[in-house]
C-alpha cells in the first residue's frame, strides 16, 4: 500500500486522486474519477470512470467498481454534522453504475457496511448505517433506508425498497417491486406493497447445498411461523423445539430463533 503517487501507471491521467489517499500499486483507476484523502483502495480493485469515492471510505481487494458510482458521500440525515463517519467495502464486489452508498452516522455505529462478494447491480442505493452480509445479490434501483441490517446470502428483487431499521434475514428473497415495512425472517420469499410472505426460498437453498433434513427444518419453521395460526411468540417456542427434531439443521433453527427473538414488537414481521 502506497500513496497515489507511486500509482500513475494504473491512473488515468484525467482522474484526480488525492495525495494521501491509500492506493495499492495494482489499483486500476478510470478517466475522471475524484478519490478522497481519506479513502484506502486495497489490491486488485478496479474503479471505473467518472466515479467519486469520498469519506472516510475503505475498499478492499478485487472489487470491481464500474463507471458513475458515488461512494462514501455524507449520509442523506438532517443531524450529520460533519462527524468522520465510514463506509467499509470488503472483497470481490461487483458493484454496477450509478450507485450510492453514504458513510455512517453517529447516531447508530458510524459505519456502513458491505462484507464480500456481493453483486450490486445499477443504482441501488445504501444509506447510512446499512449492514450488509456477504453474498447478496441487490437487483437494479434497490433502495436501503438507513440502518437496514442484511444477512448473507439474500436476494433483492428490482425495485425494492426498505424501510429504515428493518432487518433481513439470511437466505430470504424478496420479488419486483417489493416494499418491506417490517423484518423479514431468515429464507422467507416475500411479494407485494407491502410485502406479504410467500414461501420460503427453497430452490436457492438447494442450490447452496442444503440436505433434506435442512430443507425439512425450513419447511417446519415456515409451517410455524404462517400456517399454523400461531402468534410470534408461540412460534418462537416451536421453533426452538425442532433443533431435537431436525440435528443436522441445529445451526438454522439457532438463526431463526435468534432473529425472531430481536423482533420490535412496533415493526414486527413479514406476514
Amino acid at each position: 500500500m502506497a500513496d497515489c503517487g507511486s500509482n500513475v501507471q494504473n491512473i488515468h491521467p484525467t482522474a484526480v486522486v488525492d495525495k494521501h489517499a491509500e492506493i495499492d500499486d495494482s489499483v486500476v483507476i478510470g478517466p475522471y474519477t475524484v478519490i478522497g484523502p481519506h479513502v484506502r483502495i486495497d489490491a486488485g480493485t478496479t474503479v471505473g470512470a467518472h466515479c467519486v469515492i469520498e469519506g472516510h471510505t475503505r475498499i478492499g481487494r478485487d472489487n470491481r467498481i464500474f463507471q458513475f458510482n458515488s461512494l462514501g458521500a455524507i449520509p442523506q440525515d438532517k443531524k450529520y454534522a460533519g462527524e468522520p463517519c465510514e463506509l467499509h467495502i470488503g472483497d470481490r464486489n461487483t458493484i454496477r453504475e450509478f450507485c450510492t452508498f453514504n458513510i455512517g452516522s453517529p447516531g447508530d455505529v458510524g459505519v456502513t457496511r458491505l462484507q464480500d462478494d456481493n453483486w450490486i447491480m445499477a443504482y441501488v442505493h445504501l444509506a447510512h448505517d446499512c449492514q450488509v452480509g456477504s453474498h447478496t445479490i441487490f437487483a437494479n434501483n434497490t433502495q436501503l433506508a438507513g440502518h437496514v441490517h442484511v444477512g448473507d446470502w439474500v436476494v433483492l428483487g428490482g425495485f425494492t425498497v426498505v424501510h429504515q431499521f428493518v432487518r433481513i434475514g439470511a437466505h430470504s428473497m424478496t420479488a419486483l417491486c417489493a416494499v418491506l415495512l417490517a423484518d423479514l425472517p431468515p429464507f422467507v420469499m416475500c411479494q407485494g406493497q407491502p410485502a406479504a410472505a410467500r414461501s420460503m426460498n427453497y430452490e436457492g437453498l438447494r442450490r447452496r447445498g442444503f440436505s433434506e433434513q435442512r430443507m425439512a427444518a425450513v419447511k417446519a419453521m415456515h409451517r410455524a411461523l404462517y400456517r399454523d395460526d400461531l402468534t410470534l411468540e408461540q412460534a418462537r417456542i416451536a421453533i426452538d423445539a425442532l433443533a431435537q427434531a431436525y440435528p443436522d439443521a441445529q445451526q438454522d433453527v439457532a438463526m431463526m430463533a435468534s432473529f425472531l427473538s430481536d423482533v420490535s414488537p412496533r415493526r414486527g414481521i413479514v406476514r
